[in-house]
């Protein structure tokens, strides 16, 4: 299998507990590699542009919002089947849902701060990852 890449956010609820480093060791015992790291702020708009897919969605402007209150980390992982492997080791959208052991579970807090987002598909990813990487920050 061909390596593949996806995008990992850890969101403002995580870095403002000082989930960061807890979240990336996970990362890399799963056996992902991180190949790009950055923290940034999103502004608002850019919120938007990012989840424009949820347009429609009840959730939207309350979604916007939490992802431009605070810092986040975006990094992209990179190994076989690393889209599917870091959906895994994130769980379920809602920590009350997600399997004992994943991210959502032990470190998020409700449905939308729950600490991580990933890409879902290959095709996802393949939009996610540049609206934050260059090709030249990508290893």
């Amino acid at each position: 299998m061909a390596v593949e890449r996806t995008l990992a956010i850890i969101k403002p609820d995580a870095v403002s507990r000082g989930l960061t480093g807890e979240i990336l060791k996970r990362l890399e015992a799963a056996g992902l590699t991180i190949v790009a790291l950055k923290r940034l702020r999103l502004t608002r708009e850019q919120a938007r542009a990012f989840y424009a897919v949820h347009r429609e969605r009840p959730f939207f402007d309350s979604l916007t919002e939490y992802m431009s209150s605070g810092p986040i980390v975006a990094c992209v992982a990179a190994g076989d089947n690393a889209i599917q492997r870091w959906r895994d080791l994130m769980g379920a959208t809602d920590p009350a849902e997600a399997a004992a052991g994943t991210i959502r579970r032990d470190l998020g807090l409700d449905k939308e701060k729950n600490a991580v987002h990933g890409s879902d598909s290959p095709e996802t990813a393949a939009t996610e990852i540049p609206f934050f990487f260059s090709a030249l920050e990508v290893e």
